[in-house]
């Protein structure tokens, strides 16, 4: 089958590996154009358009993909399929309208739920304990298209958002495999509708969301320090009883296994090394200061000298 792929995220790059060394002709890739960051400003291409280029595709680095000589060349490719995966720009009807068989979406969710930008970390934010890839039918109405094929994995209670990541970006490979199958099969195949009563939201993250409050339940607080790692970073400020302060990031916590009622205010830092939440204790188990590397919580204690008393606050953005 001949198809274009729209995609810009490291989530599409195991996807593009595979169609690389598939029967499927990939007639252009289409990406975002490269953009400056880092504190030197280094101008850098995305994952995809990166790999595309290794990969000896034809490249179009789209600022945007709905103008008109962008919608012109890939009408002149004549593909079956459009492939979108963690592209970044709304696809309009006119392009959805040049492929044969239409276009298609790999979403990191089970859709309808977890529409919206960040399903994999609203997912383990939101405590979920399942989840999975969707392939659908691109619709006006964003992640909101016919379904043509659902991948459904579990989520590891210790899993974080960058972790279950990648493995998604792995499933979504068999599920866009089997989703091609169908169109080579049929490209007018219509999925089945979805219900948009069950439908949640997993709206775009902001840095202020990984503010970690620990006047929430355990579960709660675990989830949302697992759910906003590795970005924008589960953060909080650690203030020693002594007047030292700085700002670090979560990375990765669990349940310290005491359901014991604390009698001390959320955050506090108990004898044990363990933070007050509202209802029990979490253990933090790694820890990266400001501007350092990602440590052990062990080490930050023996290298904070952190004492009983001490404890995390909120950081407001």
């Amino acid at each position: 089958m001949r198809l274009v792929f729209l995609a810009s995220g490291a989530f599409a790059r195991p996807t593009l590996e595979w169609l690389a060394k598939s029967e499927h002709d990939v007639a252009a890739v289409v990406s975002q154009p490269p953009r400056s960051s880092g504190r030197g400003r280094r101008t850098t291409r995305t994952p995809v358009s990166a790999l595309a280029n290794e990969l000896g595709f034809e490249t179009i680095e789209a600022p945007d993909v709905n103008a008109p000589e962008i919608v012109e060349r890939l009408g002149s490719l004549d593909a079956h399929v459009g492939l979108v995966i963690a592209f970044g720009q709304k696809i309009g009807p006119t392009i959805r309208s040049a492929a044969s068989g239409g276009y298609i979406n790999l979403h990191a969710s089970l859709l309808p739920k977890l529409r919206g930008a960040a399903p994999i970390q609203w997912a383990i934010a939101n405590g979920d304990t399942r989840t999975g890839c969707t392939v659908f039918r691109l619709a006006d109405r964003m992640d909101a298209g016919p379904v043509l094929v659902r991948s459904e994995t579990d989520i590891d209670p210790s899993e974080t958002a960058g972790e279950l990541h990648d493995r998604l970006a792995e499933l979504g490979v068999e599920t866009v495999r089997h989703a091609l199958t169908i169109l080579d099969e049929n490209h007018s195949a219509p999925g089945t509708p979805q219900d948009d009563a069950l439908a949640t939201s997993a709206p775009k993250l902001a840095k202020s969301d990984g503010s970690v409050r620990f006047d929430q339940p355990v579960s709660r607080v675990v989830c949302h320090i697992l759910g906003m790692t590795p970005w924008p970073g589960a953060t909080a400020r650690f203030e020693a009883s002594d007047g030292r302060w700085e700002n670090v990031t979560l990375m990765r916590a669990q349940h310290a296994g005491d359901d014991t009622a604390p009698d001390v205010p959320p955050g506090t830092i108990d004898e044990r090394g363990f933070v007050a939440a509202s209802n029990g204790f979490v253990q933090i188990v790694e820890i990266k200061p400001s501007s350092k590397r990602i440590m052990a919580w062990e080490d930050f204690v023996n290298g904070r000298h952190v004492a009983q008393g001490d404890r995390f606050l909120s950081v407001s953005f």
